[in-house]
């Protein structure tokens, strides 16, 4: 995996104190990063928080209110889009109708004027590269989803970009195909070693395939870091329950379990259920309550337990060797909840409330 940039080495992007004002909205405000040559580096975020306008002042399609954008150390903060090293793969792939794909694909080089046979050598590469070689006579109307995506992306990557951008690329698709194009960006990714800056509301897109990943809120950077670091060791509330799902608890909910009414997180997945008079390891939590309500998912299945200290928490199981008919027969039982204390994940950074939160 790309190492983070160091203090000798110019990032391939590196943004400071970014900022960019529509009036009195700041739909970035103040953002302050960087990503490395050769990273998959994903902008993870809700609708709104400035993910994308952050996207579009890297491409040159919005300028920065405040702030410098670099690339390669070079400022390229008021420099147009055609003047900057860099390509953007939509999520409507802006596919010309009327060409083919050999022609959609060939199109950035006829604009810069490469030659003849450069350009046929180099298309020919990128729809071997995306395997669309057969496909080089269709029409985008012709195409699947799928393949207009990699059609879309063959574009872009034929261009050889020192970055490029990528604004949730993936959100037409359905499900299934989403998740075959996640494996297969990541893959393209590894094999053309260029830097991918990646746009997505989608916490399982950007988990998957992301070396670091920037969690915005509201104009702002929360936490950048791997997924692991993200998803283990979330900075705040917002980024544990938008990163999968999260019981956070503090105030006198937290006290009835670890003594200490600050704030902490516990992932779902970490919590086992046991019989009400199941004996405790000296170093595990535990909580006694009455399932609530079931939600069977097929591979996994979500209880909620309704704890005697007046909350709830969700607990995720994986369905080994229960089925539909035993997860929804849980329903009313009384049981413990019990897990490592070592899955306890402080938040003594966020305001402290008197009672507890649940994220689900």
């Amino acid at each position: 995996m790309p190492q983070p940039p160091d203090s000798t080495t110019p990032a391939a992007v590196t943004l400071r104190g970014v900022r960019k004002s529509y009036g009195d909205v700041d739909a970035v405000a103040g953002v302050d990063l960087e990503v490395a040559h050769g990273e998959f580096f994903s902008l993870l975020g809700p609708s709104g928080s400035g993910k994308t306008t952050t996207l579009r002042m890297i491409a040159g399609f919005e300028l920065p209110t405040e702030g410098t954008v670099l690339l390669d150390g070079r400022d390229v903060s008021k420099l147009a889009p055609y003047q900057r090293d860099v390509n953007t793969v939509f999520q409507d792939y802006a596919l010309f109708p009327h060409m083919s794909v050999g022609e959609n694909v060939a199109y950035g080089l006829m604009v810069k004027r490469v030659k003849k046979q450069e350009r046929r050598e180099r298309v020919a590469e990128a729809l071997r590269m995306l395997r669309l070689y057969a496909f080089d006579n269709r029409r985008p109307s012709q195409l699947s989803g799928g393949q207009r995506q990699r059609v879309a992306l063959a574009r872009a990557l034929v261009n050889r970009p020192r970055v490029l951008l990528l604004d949730e690329p993936l959100g037409a698709l359905d499900l299934k195909l989403r998740e075959e194009m996640q494996i297969e960006l990541k893959t393209i990714q590894r094999e053309v070693g260029i830097t991918f800056i990646f746009v997505t509301h989608d916490q399982d897109e950007a988990l998957t395939m992301s070396d670091r990943i920037a969690v915005f809120n509201v104009g702002r950077i929360e936490q950048v870091g791997t997924p692991a670091e993200i998803y283990e060791h979330p900075a705040s509330v917002f980024i544990a329950g938008f990163v999968g799902t999260s019981n956070v608890l503090s105030g006198e909910a937290a006290a009835a379990i670890t003594g200490s009414p600050d704030r902490f997180t516990v992932r779902p997945e970490k919590i086992r259920i046991a019989a009400p008079d199941a004996e405790v390891g000296a170093g595990d939590c535990s909580a006694e309550g009455t399932v609530r309500d079931v939600v069977y998912l097929g591979t996994t299945t979500r209880y909620i337990v309704a704890l005697e200290a007046g909350v709830d928490l969700v607990v995720v199981q994986q369905n080994l060797t229960t089925s539909s008919m035993e997860a929804l027969a849980a329903k009313g039982r009384r049981v413990k909840l019990v897990w490592d204390r070592q899955y306890n994940r402080s938040l003594d950074g966020e305001p402290s409330r008197d009672n507890q939160e649940v994220t689900a």
